[in-house]
């Protein structure tokens, strides 16, 4: 591994799936600085991303209230209002235009913002801070170090405005959860700041890829125009078959020695796992490598499995689902502006995703 040595890697269905549901792999041991990885810094203890059950368990608990699917059927409506006025914004403009900076983009990072109640003013900072967060060689670990620190901060002044003037949204039920969960403060702005990260980060570089797989096979576009039907399988096809990840996912290490795959894992020794490998299983998948937009049925492992399965899953679907229907009604003839290999990619980040999207209509 580029950082702390050497780590198991998974790429097989079954393996996967009973390695994220076994709790002798912890993901707060792999918060220890000789975690073998492929970030500059391993993740901080005291946030979802890195807490075991029971503790996760107690927290996500009351975290997920904000992600329940009444929640998010009271969101669709905004969620389509903020889809529209950034196509409104597209028309005006005219072709050609950046679906990265002009969709992909805005849409999850108003939403995610709103729901934690982050003033517009500083959307834009949280921003670079987050790009800096996902960083494995764009940025060195003392900057991936001062960003984390700022996003801390930060997020623990938006948990003392809430505790004088409580609203709702998410800060505030974070806030409940240092009440109720004896949650400190520190851990509850590493448990927002892991929200945070997977809420905006993770939608818009799936919104950024599905554009760009859609239009770069220009017949699969044109299809769901004709058939727009079809766009419920589609996007668990998409969810399928894109990777994601530049990299394998954080690292897990083995609180015993188990065995997995036939292999014997012991203890401490760290491990990762390959979910666009699992999602291409053919044991799993018929003809994995076809994009078949009417796949049935797809049991993708696109929003992981076991304790740490995605909490946000259900909000991704409708942002993507919504962001993509409104393409495909408007701009039935959308289609990329340069060649599939001018297509400019962010470097050296956990997310694999395009840094511009040019696209003409």
């Amino acid at each position: 591994m580029p950082f702390g040595g050497e780590a198991w890697l998974l790429t097989g269905y079954a393996e996967i799936k009973q390695f994220l549901a076994d709790p002798r792999f912890s993901s707060l041991e792999a918060t220890e600085p000789d975690t073998a990885r492929v970030t500059p810094l391993p993740l901080r203890p005291g946030n979802l991303l890195t807490m075991d059950p029971p503790e996760h368990s107690r927290i996500r608990r009351v975290v997920a209230k904000a992600f329940s699917m009444r929640r998010v059927d009271q969101l669709r409506d905004r969620i389509q209002d903020v889809v529209d006025e950034q196509l409104d914004l597209l028309v005006a403009r005219g072709p050609p235009a950046d679906l990265v900076a002009s969709l992909a983009v805005p849409m999850p990072v108003v939403m995610i913002s709103e729901l934690f109640g982050i003033p517009e003013t500083d959307r834009e900072r949280f921003r670079q801070y987050s790009d800096v967060f996902i960083a494995t060689t764009a940025h060195d670990a003392a900057e991936v170090d001062r960003s984390r620190t700022a996003l801390e901060e930060y997020f623990q002044e938006l948990l003392e405005q809430r505790r004088s003037c409580p609203t709702d949204d998410l800060v505030s039920t974070l806030l409940e959860a240092m009440n109720t969960e004896r949650l400190t403060l520190p851990e509850a702005a590493r448990t927002g700041i892991g929200i945070l990260m997977a809420g905006h980060e993770t939608s818009l570089s799936m919104i950024s890829n599905s554009f760009f797989l859609l239009l770069s096979h220009r017949e699969l576009y044109a299809r769901l125009v004709a058939e727009p039907s079809l766009l419920p399988t589609a996007i668990e096809e998409l969810l399928r078959y894109i990777p994601l990840r530049s990299t394998g996912s954080f690292p897990r290490r083995a609180t015993e020695d188990v065995e997995l795959g036939g292999v014997l894992i012991r203890k401490g020794e760290t491990v990762i796992f390959q979910r666009a490998s699992a999602d291409r299983d053919e044991r799993v998948f018929t003809c994995p490598e076809k994009i078949d937009l009417a796949r049935r049925p797809n049991p993708h492992l696109g929003f992981g499995h076991g304790a740490h399965y995605c909490l946000g899953a259900s909000l991704a679907r409708v942002e993507l689902s919504l962001a993509l229907e409104g393409l495909l009604r408007r701009f039935p003839d959308l289609r990329l502006a340069v060649p599939v290999d001018e297509v400019p990619w962010k470097p050296g980040l956990i997310a694999r995703c395009p840094a511009r999207l040019p696209v003409t209509w």
